[in-house]
């Protein structure tokens, strides 16, 4: 941590909020770091918000929360927002300093000072998978939320299910198409998916294997659009998940790690999608339905699904938080669908929300994340 030359004293730890990205959930991430910062207490703060464009630039954004908001429908994007200079920023690449750099065209580097630690809103790949975390990794600086493994797997649905089902817990019925399987025999992807649902039942629900925000998902009824469906989700991901169609009660619940170790919140429940045919992209962001919580269930189902999410977190090696998706089947048995190491984080989020319900406000939740970062080391843990 940096010290001020004229006092001497401490200064306050200096925040990194590093946001967009180059997934199709780049929006997405700009909402929430606007929600993000304008929850962080800046009298114990200091904030640096660092923007990435969806090719990859990363820029000195203006500290706007209200900039970043969703406005007539329409998500925001970084290469709208006004930033300070029109260069690039730097970050570390060797964990013997902590200095930002900004480089603008035809000047000399300006040092923006020392990061203590960094806020990653990013969702999705080339973010949330494990990649900003390895680079944060090499350069010694202190972050929020799952490390390099647990971000990896939690974002990879197919390996995700797999760590669960070593662990005992209980995952519904997919199958996997890889990318040289539909690109080289396309037939034989297709017999295989086909296969699937002779086994599971129609319809199914065809996803990129490693996305975020129910993007790219379309419910297959049967294999007339399963062509069509497939091509939907590898414009997100080249390798796509398909998955039977579960019937039951969405349920989520939140985890947050204490001092003590990870403690689930009260569960909510994602009411029916309405007329949309199931919870997708715009019933989940544009026409949401507040879900309901607490979630009307009994208290064994609501301490066997914190039980749940708690043993997910603990089944990816997470840290710091994670929201934990269920279905509560007919049968009254719960499946775990996926777990998201950084879940929508806006207040009106169902994360945020839970944690609220479990006496957790907003602020009080974005202050307990830096503060495990800050006192959390990186490399071997």
């Amino acid at each position: 941590m940096s010290t001020s030359n004229a006092s001497s004293q401490p200064s306050k730890p200096r925040v990194a909020v590093v946001f967009g990205g180059r997934s199709s959930e780049h929006g997405i991430s700009v909402v929430t770091a606007g929600a993000v910062l304008n929850a962080i207490d800046r009298d114990k703060y200091d904030v640096l918000p660092i923007g990435i464009t969806r090719d990859g630039r990363w820029v000195r954004a203006v500290d706007d929360p209200a900039g970043m908001a969703i406005g007539g429908g329409k998500l925001p994007d970084v290469d709208r927002l006004p930033t300070q200079g029109s260069g690039k920023v730097l970050l570390p690449l060797e964990p013997t300093g902590r200095e930002v750099l900004a480089c603008e065209p035809g000047s000399v580097p300006e040092e923006l000072g020392d990061v203590d630690v960094v806020f990653p809103v990013l969702h999705g790949p080339y973010g949330e998978d494990g990649t900003l975390q390895g680079m944060l990794e090499l350069s010694g600086v202190p972050y929020v939320g799952a490390g390099v493994l647990s971000s990896a797997v939690s974002m990879d649905k197919e390996y995700m299910k797999r760590v669960f089902t070593s662990y005992g817990l209980p995952v519904g019925p997919y199958t996997v198409l890889r990318p040289r399987e539909w690109e080289q025999d396309r037939a034989a992807a297709r017999k295989k998916v086909v296969d699937f649902a002779g086994d599971h039942g129609w319809p199914v629900f065809v996803k990129p294997a490693r996305a975020g925000s129910s993007m790219g998902i379309t419910k297959v009824e049967d294999v007339t659009g399963l062509d069509e469906a497939v091509e939907e989700a590898r414009r997100h991901d080249p390798k796509v998940l398909v998955e039977s169609m579960l019937h039951g009660r969405e349920i989520e619940c939140g985890v947050l790690e204490f001092d003590d170790g990870p403690r689930a919140s009260v569960p909510a429940e994602i009411p029916p999608p309405g007329e949309h045919d199931f919870y997708d992209f715009e019933a989940k962001y544009i026409d949401a339905a507040p879900g309901v919580i607490p979630a009307p269930l009994s208290e064994e189902q609501t301490a066997e699904v914190r039980r749940l999410a708690v043993d997910a977190f603990e089944a990816v090696s997470c840290e710091g938080l994670v929201r934990a998706d269920f279905f509560l089947l007919d049968s009254g048995e719960y499946v775990i669908n996926e777990v998201n190491t950084m879940p929508g984080f806006t207040p009106t989020s169902m994360y945020p929300q839970m944690w609220g319900a479990t006496g957790v406000g907003y602020s009080e939740l974005v202050d307990r994340l830096l503060q495990a970062a800050l006192h959390r080391s990186t490399g071997l843990r």
